[in-house]
């Protein structure tokens, strides 16, 4: 075999990996309560948020400021000038928006209509996301991401009421392991960047970065007196979060090591939630890992396909796994 074939052959192994829907319904229920939640922690300040004007950050400000970058994204304004033909106010179009996100969410966490709920979870929450692009934050594009690899996914997956009641199958199963490598690499760069980023300045070598993150309202959740206590620590968790960072690319395809690597992230991400309060922040991270190396790595399962394919659903790691 040539040089160039057997090259060839190991990307497209790579690549294109004979895998399980487990990661896909874990991504699907993740992000489908994740979504709910999100809606739920801002109701009361809906609007103040996200009004055209009089609002915290006029939503006509934000918006006209992204348009100059993309205009072809997605946006609240589309929504508000669509139900303004009908007679709505810009108050009773955020509401109805509200209720279509919760509702698009429930029906992505049940997995009910799918690839439906997905597109328009998508969508509504990108569109809320631009249209309040001066408060949005690393939360909100890390779940626009995973709503975005959810929609092109292969849905619906084997734990979802459409697989059960509806008795609906997805077409082209053979991409579930290409979507998930996807997002495997994307997870990748995401943490290789984050880590190089930390360790190149001083502020995480001396922990001065932990110290500003802990004390600055409304973050500031532990007492300074105790941070002052065990302040020697911050500077070795520090260097210890840029460490897992960094080396997240490298350590996570290891066969022996992937496993504590992963296990140390979750932690991680679990300390930050509890430590500072940015539970959503916390548990998007946590499902996207999850998602990306957690079956076959956290647990073993295999699934016996029942729609006719050659697809495998064996859980058990593999070396590209």
């Amino acid at each position: 075999m040539r040089r160039s074939e057997f090259w060839k052959q190991r990307l497209i192994g790579f690549l294109f990996p004979p895998e399980s829907d487990n990661w896909l319904a874990l991504l699907r229920f993740g992000l489908g309560l994740q979504v709910v939640l999100y809606c739920l922690s801002i109701r009361k300040d809906w609007t103040y948020l996200l009004a055209g004007n009089g609002g915290l950050i006029s939503r006509n400000l934000s918006e006209r400021i992204f348009a100059l970058e993309s205009p072809l994204i997605p946006r609240l304004g589309w929504i508000v000038m669509l139900g303004g033909h009908f007679g709505l106010s810009e108050e009773s179009i955020l509401s109805i928006v509200w209720y279509c996100l919760v509702t698009a969410g429930c029906f992505l966490f049940l997995g009910l209509f799918s690839r439906a709920a997905a597109i328009a979870t998508w969508f509504l929450h990108l569109a809320v996301l631009k249209s309040a692009d001066l408060l949005s934050y690393g939360m909100d594009n890390l779940t626009t991401i995973g709503l975005f690899y959810l929609m092109l996914s292969p849905l619906p997956d084997r734990c979802s009421l459409d697989w059960q009641w509806r008795k609906s199958r997805p077409k082209h199963r053979d991409l579930l392991g290409f979507w998930r490598r996807v997002l495997q690499t994307q997870m990748c760069l995401i943490y290789f960047f984050g880590g190089l980023a930390k360790c190149l300045g001083p502020g995480w070598w001396n922990g001065i970065n932990l110290w500003r993150a802990l004390t600055r309202p409304p973050f500031d959740l532990i007492s300074a007196d105790i941070l002052v206590r065990f302040k020697h620590f911050l500077p070795i968790t520090g260097v210890a979060v840029w460490l897992l960072e960094i080396g997240y690319p490298f350590v996570i395809w290891h066969r022996r090591l992937r496993r504590p690597w992963l296990i140390a992230i979750l932690l991680m991400h679990a300390g930050v939630g509890i430590a500072m309060g940015m539970y959503l922040f916390a548990s998007v991270m946590i499902v996207l890992n999850l998602a990306a190396f957690g079956p076959g790595i956290l647990w073993h399962r295999t699934q016996a396909p029942d729609d006719g394919s050659s697809f495998s659903g064996s859980m058990v790691p593999s070396p590209n796994n």
